[in-house]
């Protein structure tokens, strides 16, 4: 079933959107409530097991969005990924401009988890953000009565991922000359997202630019 309008030269594969959005997990969760949608902006943790896919994260207690994760099989995740206004000029024959970007939309069924899951969430999260840093606050550093206060302030959800509808429309469309201007072009600029973009497309067309 097709929900997002993504033309076929477009269209991202499932490995590829999954990789996606464990490299961009500050996403949008986005459920409705008596026809009325609400969004929340959240990091997730994304994990594989046994052939499906999960994203783990949680909310604030006051978020009234909290009554839409128990048991909904109608939830909606959006990760973005890099992106970019591409100009025009930057092309052989007069065209309008255009904006590249990543972008994958996740379908999925929520439920609420226990506190021993919302716990192992938070450790793992903690773990992969803080672990690596010098004196990092991983969970065993926080003072147990801190954490079980805190605790009382956040809800802890579970999405099982079962549809992926993602883009990547990175200016596939382009012969290789434009191709090539494109990146030289983006290559130049002192945004970050401008560069990761034009080195997304030079792995698509290795060899293209030496």
């Amino acid at each position: 079933m097709v929900i997002v309008y993504i033309p076929k030269q477009y269209r991202m594969k499932n490995e590829e959107a999954v990789q996606i959005m464990k490299s961009n997990p500050f996403a949008l969760l986005i459920t409705v409530n008596e026809h009325r949608p609400l969004a929340t902006h959240i990091p997730l943790e994304i994990r594989e097991d046994e052939g499906k896919i999960y994203a783990t994260g949680h909310i604030a207690y006051g978020n009234m969005q909290k009554k839409t994760l128990d048991n909904n099989s109608d939830v909606l995740l959006i990760f973005q990924g890099q992106h970019a206004y591409i100009s025009s000029s930057w092309y052989q024959c007069e065209e309008v401009p255009t904006w590249d970007y990543l972008a994958v939309h996740a379908y999925g069924s929520a439920r609420l988890i226990t506190e021993d899951e919302l716990i192992s969430s938070l450790d793992t999260m903690l773990n992969h953000y803080e672990g690596h840093r010098e004196n990092g606050r991983t969970w065993e550093t926080f003072d147990p009565e801190l954490l079980k206060s805190e605790m009382k302030g956040i809800v802890g959800f579970e999405i099982e991922i079962t549809s992926i509808q993602a883009a990547a429309k990175m200016s596939q469309n382009r012969n290789d000359t434009d191709y090539k201007a494109i990146i030289t072009e983006l290559e130049k600029s002192n945004e970050q997202g401008e560069i990761q973009v034009a080195q997304w497309m030079r792995e698509q067309r290795k060899g293209l630019i030496e």
